[in-house]
């Protein structure tokens, strides 16, 4: 994660602004959703980067790409986007962005409808 930062007039005011590369598509992101809160997966392809170790707690020393795998429902209704490190395996899950691409979104939660672990045919027989 690099971090820019941008002055804005002559008044000397500053404006932060942190990004990201995204580690699939490119896309240079900010860590921050349209309605403010933080982001660590880009809301283009969901993609995100493992910088912190959920299991050990801290930075992770990984930083492999993670991979969108599934959509989990909270309780509450939440979504949230569970990633897989494709160089370690831990997973991890993020909070769904209002900004976040919807059609990936939707492609990811029914994957495993579209693509499930057993032959179809074996409906047809019940």
């Amino acid at each position: 994660m690099s971090s820019t930062t941008n002055t804005t007039g002559n008044t000397g005011n500053t404006l932060k602004t942190a990004t990201f590369a995204c580690a699939w598509c490119g896309l240079t992101v900010s860590t921050f959703a349209s309605d403010g809160a933080r982001r660590n997966h880009c809301p283009s392809c969901l993609h995100s980067r493992h910088v912190a170790d959920h299991v050990e707690g801290g930075p992770s020393a990984c930083h492999g790409r993670m991979s969108p795998i599934a959509i989990a429902v909270l309780r509450t209704g939440d979504w949230m986007v569970v990633h897989r490190c494709v160089r370690c395996d831990e997973l991890t899950s993020s909070p769904v962005c209002p900004d976040d691409n919807q059609l990936i979104l939707m492609r990811v939660a029914v994957r495993p409808l579209a693509q499930p672990p057993f032959p179809l045919e074996a409906f047809g027989s019940l």
